[in-house]
């Protein structure tokens, strides 16, 4: 297998070389300049490190490995499409403020092809097996990430329950002595499979074909799923699915997804909830009847395409959100002080990278496809877009400048 491409870092054009143009020219700036030039401008106020980059092809998924590598894969109508093992520019992690750093390239570890598209992506823990979900969702795929080589190899294959070309299912893993996958794409075809001997653990057993848009492994026997419909519930595979009780009503209107606050991430496990036009939802695990708090995200339209809603918890700032999937940004939101009535609230922080791509065709406007936080840096995230755009920002809390 050829290795694979280099992937590109965006080019700053002149006014990061830091030569003067002469007084007498005139310069007129494209958006994309205007907003890296601005971005400049506001460093170190609005971002500590901001680093843009090209991939391949545009990507639905970002797996950490550890906090200094990550996996992609691509998402696109094509022949093959390539899953890529990552290692970010080492200048992230500098002690200094790097900024816009000259360099910022990611360098590629291990990669490999898929003739399907990647909508899932999970790498099994203290492992090298990774494991993908696409469409036609047919199968879930295993990979071995090699020792001594810079390739990804297909493995086995897992079979799913009632296959859909139009639907894949939703991936997660139990990462305990024996690797469990939890996967489905609907509630009735919930199962949980052991990796090594390929053998089903779990089924759902549910007269139910809602489907799901998030599955979340909570612990060694629970998880967490949300449906499309906005429908949530937690499931401990000790018990059968008749004598579940901690189920929520599905709230009504356009498309969802969710995500859980382990307890590791902060006091208490809080769910959020994310819904197509805007509206954000926090719960308490324990009651899914109610919601604790509720507030209207300012996204400009709904969402173009619910598929790529997603709300992530930061992992280390407490009561933090992030929410993409509206438009070019991805924007962070602090529920601190939120109440019941779901009122319209303001980002804390808006990352507006991906709304200037390099090469702008009128009325494509990039749409974020995906975000993760850094496991360990606070306010480090990265982002993806339809445009194949990659960011990596580290954020400044706007409250620290007034304090």
């Amino acid at each position: 297998m050829p290795p694979p491409p280099r992937v590109r870092a965006r080019n700053e054009r002149e006014f990061r070389s830091g030569r003067k143009r002469p007084p007498e020219v005139a310069v007129v700036m494209e958006p994309a300049e205007d907003w890296l030039v601005e971005s400049l401008r506001l460093l170190p106020r609005r971002y500590r490190d901001l680093h843009a980059f090209d991939l391949p092809a545009a990507t639905r998924v970002l797996e950490w490995d550890g906090h200094k590598g990550v996996f992609v894969a691509g998402c696109e109508q094509q022949k093959k499409n390539e899953i890529l093992h990552l290692q970010l520019p080492l200048r992230l992690f500098a002690k200094e403020n790097q900024g816009l750093c000259p360099e910022r390239d990611f360098k590629v570890l291990h990669g490999g092809f898929w003739d399907r598209r990647a909508y899932e992506l999970k790498h099994v823990l203290d492992t090298r097996i990774l494991v993908t979900s696409g469409v036609p969702g047919a199968s879930l795929q295993l990979w071995q990430v090699s020792e001594d080589s810079d390739v990804i190899r297909a493995g086995s294959t897992i079979s799913v329950q009632g296959e859909e070309e139009a639907l894949w299912p939703r991936v997660s893993i139990f990462a305990t002595a024996a690797p469990r996958v939890l996967h489905g794409a609907r509630l009735s075809s919930l199962q949980v499979v052991d990796l090594e001997s390929q053998k089903t653990t779990y089924t759902s057993g549910a007269n139910d074909s809602a489907t799901l848009s998030t599955l979340q492994v909570l612990d060694a026997h629970t998880f967490a799923f949300c449906c499309t419909s906005g429908r949530l519930g937690l499931v401990d595979t000790r018990e059968t699915w008749t004598s579940l009780e901690r189920f929520g009503p599905s709230p009504g209107g356009g498309s969802w997804c969710a995500e859980v606050r382990t307890q590791s991430q902060g006091p208490g496990a809080s769910l959020a909830s994310l819904g197509s036009s805007g509206q954000l939802r926090i719960l308490d695990t324990r009651d899914l009847s109610h919601p604790l708090s509720s507030a209207q995200c300012s996204v400009p339209t709904p969402s173009p395409d619910p598929q790529l809603l997603r709300v992530t918890w930061a992992p280390v700032l407490a009561n933090c959100v992030a929410v993409s999937g509206f438009d070019g940004t991805v924007q962070v939101y602090d529920v601190t002080s939120w109440d019941e009535t779901g009122r319209p609230v303001e980002p804390l922080f808006t990352h507006r990278g991906h709304l200037f791509p390099e090469y702008h065709v009128a009325d494509t406007t990039p749409l974020v496809t995906t975000h993760t936080w850094h496991p360990h840096k606070p306010r480090t995230l990265l982002s993806a877009a339809n445009d194949a755009s990659l960011h990596v920002w580290d954020w400044v809390d706007p409250q620290s400048l007034h304090s």
